[in-house]
């Protein structure tokens, strides 16, 4: 058993050194205007990938079940389903491209995070079944990959405005990082209100009730209403550029404290499936 768990560790360190040094090449191709360096960090990065599918679909079979229930599994999937979205989105919209610099890190941190903790095989519970479970775990975790690239956007807006920086000049022009920005924080929303309905459903079957103001559900809904504040401001008030931006990072908080911080609350009834 010690040697498997080791054996989980260790892969998932492989997986993180290779995403750091897609990361150093793709950040030293787009700040040194080097094209075969990005195109080379993306070829890295796929390796990475490859080494990060194989120890998440091993592991799969060895607890018998999603990773959903043990931290290293939740920050690990997390970080799996945020790159395989920015990976297709990249690719439909080349213009996110550079949102690479912040994606890219985020998604080693997740894992090197998860791996602090303690390594377990947990049992799944009884209410841990059916498609909208199913449903609802994905949907947070793809709303997350597309909120990365909102970030990223917002972020490099905020730059670019306010500094002078010559690699700046390499990213999309400000109209451009603008509406990317809008595009993808509405993509996070829809992913997210599919994600709340989708557990709101599960909740019922599982508990007999919809909704019952767990903190989870609390901080969710509330982040969910921002996102939509925001997408609103921008939508009829015409809001855009860098208050626009400004306002994203307050959701893009809110966003973080309910996807990591509120299911590990004493108070929540989430938390039982983390113990």
């Amino acid at each position: 058993m010690n040697r498997m768990f080791a054996a989980y560790v260790g892969v998932h360190w492989v997986a993180v050194v290779i995403y750091v040094v897609a990361t150093i090449v793709n950040v030293a191709g787009l700040v040194f205007r080097r094209e075969r360096a990005e195109r080379a960090s993306y070829l890295i990065l796929a390796a990475g990938w490859l080494v990060h599918s194989g120890v998440l679909a091993w592991w799969w079979g060895v607890t018998g079940h999603g990773p959903y229930l043990a931290r290293t599994e939740v920050l690990s999937s997390d970080a799996w389903i945020a790159l395989t979205v920015f990976l297709i989105f990249q690719r439909l919209y080349p213009r996110v491209r550079p949102a690479s610099v912040i994606v890219f890190p985020a998604v080693f941190l997740m894992i090197a995070l998860g791996l602090f903790f303690d390594v377990q095989i947990r049992s799944l519970p009884p209410t841990f079944t059916g498609i909208w479970l199913v449903l609802h775990i994905a949907f947070y975790k793809i709303a997350l990959g597309t909120i990365l690239i909102a970030l990223a956007c917002s972020v490099f807006y905020i730059l670019k405005r306010r500094t002078a920086l010559p690699w700046l000049g390499r990213l999309p022009e400000l109209p451009s990082l603008d509406l990317h920005a809008y595009r993808f924080a509405g993509f996070g929303f829809i992913f997210w209100a599919i994600a709340m309905l989708a557990g709101s459903i599960w909740a019922y079957k599982s508990w007999g009730r919809f909704w019952g103001w767990d903190p989870v559900e609390s901080w969710s809904l509330v982040t969910w209403i921002l996102f939509g504040i925001q997408l609103h401001l921008r939508r009829f008030f015409r809001w855009s550029g860098e208050r626009a931006a400004w306002f994203y990072l307050l959701c893009f908080v809110f966003s973080l404290v309910a996807l990591f911080y509120t299911s590990h609350l004493n108070t929540s009834i989430h938390m039982e499936y983390f113990r």
